[in-house]
């Protein structure tokens, strides 16, 4: 079965919608999303949404703080675009219907994360990704040129491969025309020929036993590329949140905003010390990667399963106020955050690598687009300053749509793409089949390529990856298509190129670190 649309956005977070509102304005846009459309990294995002709003902040502190969290591997370019741009765009989700907290006076109350030498984060008690998706969403359902599928799963991007031409890296000229789309509830594959395609697919955190992101983020967007043959960079840059609650068994890993430690919480060990000025100036505060690192260090010197956050010392009814889905989860597992210190452990949260794109994040294959955690815009560089991440997916999708608007009438549906081919395939005589090869995949992930790592790490988890890719693939071309077969099979190809990219990377940066490569910078240094 074939379907035409002018747009195909991929993905319903903050990328996707607002994408897709823009687009609608010019033409059809049909939206396709693997859960319901509210269901991703978007609206879990806790802390906020960066912009330089009052003095004395200004874009240069804002440029210096990201490309200082960046470790030297951030696009000059990239930082300037969006943190030039997005007051303006902060402006069109207001108008939007965007609520973000203000204080008595009518200013908006700005939060301070790691890493950031001033207030500038706008947000949303503690769930600012809520709100922004709950106001996208309303918007987007009333828009009369939108279409959304929910429970369809893409499964490929169809390219002159599927033209009989045989594609590599160095093919020029590669095109994107649409994407193969499983309806996951009638179990049958759609062809969705598109004249511009957009990944909005979010993260990978689910390659990782312990992740804050929710189960639909296996990294499809990214080994849809890769399959693709479109360029991938940077995925040795996983960044592991330092807070997040401590509850085994618990999955999504509920997460403890940065914007806590912003308000004045502090890292202490199991008997009530501090730790983190032995490795930043900064102390709780510092940026992500330093302070995961210090708190997987003091677990795995001292034995401990988890570290404390202590805000115990702040005033009750402010931290309620502040933090009141936190107050309220913490309290349902038996912790008042006014009395009692919070348990927390590093766990997965962002990729600051992915498909390689431009200024105006188009990938390096034409009519592809790729927007948000799907992308590597080099904003992040080696590690996200915090609650950059949704002003770039706010910021380089008004930059796509404006590049590709103006092409839509000069670009043709190409409807030379064959329909799926169903042959020689059956349904999987046992899910254990796939189940096993996903736990096996996170273990190898989580104990090989996790916050520290070393040669030997990386090409044990290399060589036993391949065993479960193999497995997997064969699996894939004999049975009848499923989300769980196709996510396992994207994820086992994000874990390849992140280890891949880490055995390439013979130094210590930001969020790779490796014990073969110890950083001649030193924490204070940095």
């Amino acid at each position: 079965m074939n379907r035409e649309t002018d747009f195909l956005v991929i993905g319903s977070g903050i990328a996707g919608l607002t994408f897709a509102l823009k687009a609608a304005e010019h033409g059809r846009v049909l939206i396709v999303t693997k859960s319901n459309i509210s269901e991703g990294n978007t609206n879990y995002a806790q802390g906020g949404i960066c912009s330089v709003t009052y003095e004395p902040d200004n874009f240069e502190k804002h440029i210096q703080d990201t490309l200082v969290c960046g470790a030297g591997e951030c696009d000059l370019d990239a930082v300037e675009l969006v943190v030039r741009r997005a007051p303006e765009l902060i402006k069109q989700l207001i108008n939007w219907g965007v609520k973000f907290d203000k204080d008595q006076n009518g200013r908006y109350e700005l939060a301070r994360e790691g890493g950031h030498t001033e207030y500038r984060i706008l947000h949303h008690k503690d769930n600012t990704g809520y709100e922004i998706e709950r106001a996208l969403v309303r918007k987007v359902k009333k828009h009369p040129n939108i279409e959304i599928l929910e429970h369809h799963f893409a499964v490929e991007v169809l390219t002159q491969h599927h033209l009989g031409m045989l594609v590599k890296k160095s093919t020029p000229d590669k095109e994107c025309y649409g994407a193969y789309v499983l309806d996951l509830k009638k179990k049958r594959i759609l062809t969705i020929l598109s004249k511009f395609t957009i990944l909005a697919t979010g993260g990978v955190g689910n390659i990782y036993h312990t992740t804050t992101n929710p189960s639909v983020a296996t990294g499809d967007g990214v080994a849809m590329v890769h399959r693709a043959k479109g360029t991938i960079e940077n995925m040795e840059y996983i960044q592991f949140h330092p807070t997040a609650l401590y509850n085994p068994g618990e999955r999504p890993s509920f997460l403890i905003t940065e914007a806590m430690r912003g308000f004045g919480a502090i890292l202490k060990t199991p008997d009530g010390n501090e730790f983190m000025q032995k490795y930043h100036p900064m102390g709780s505060i510092a940026p992500r990667d330093i302070t995961a690192r210090g708190i997987d260090n003091e677990m795995k010197t001292y034995g401990y399963d988890y570290v404390y956050l202590d805000v115990t010392h702040k005033d009750p009814k402010d931290i309620i106020s502040h933090f009141p889905n936190i107050y309220e989860k913490c309290l349902s597992e038996g912790i008042d955050i006014t009395k009692d210190m919070i348990p927390v452990a590093p766990a997965a949260h962002y990729s600051c690598g992915g498909v390689k794109v431009d200024l105006n994040g188009l990938t390096s294959i034409n009519r592809l687009y790729a927007l948000g955690e799907t992308s590597y815009t080099g904003l992040h560089g080696a590690n996200r300053l915090a609650s950059n991440s949704l002003i770039e997916a706010a910021v380089y999708a008004d930059q796509a749509a404006k590049h590709s608007i103006p092409m839509l009438d000069k670009v043709e549906l190409q409807y030379n793409i064959p329909g799926w081919d169903y042959g020689g395939t059956s349904h999987p005589e046992e899910m254990v089949l796939i189940t096993q090869n996903y736990k096996e995949m996170q273990q190898i992930m989580s104990n090989y390529v996790g916050i520290v790592r070393s040669d030997l790490r990386l090409e044990r988890a290399l060589k036993r990856l391949a065993i479960i890719f193999e497995e997997t693939e064969q699996l894939y071309l004999t049975s009848t298509l499923s989300q769980s077969l196709c996510e396992l099979r994207n994820m086992i190809a994000v874990g390849y190129l992140i280890i891949r990219q880490a055995q390439l990377k013979k130094e210590s940066v930001g969020l790779h670190y490796s014990i073969d490569y110890p950083s001649t910078i030193t924490a204070k240094e940095f």
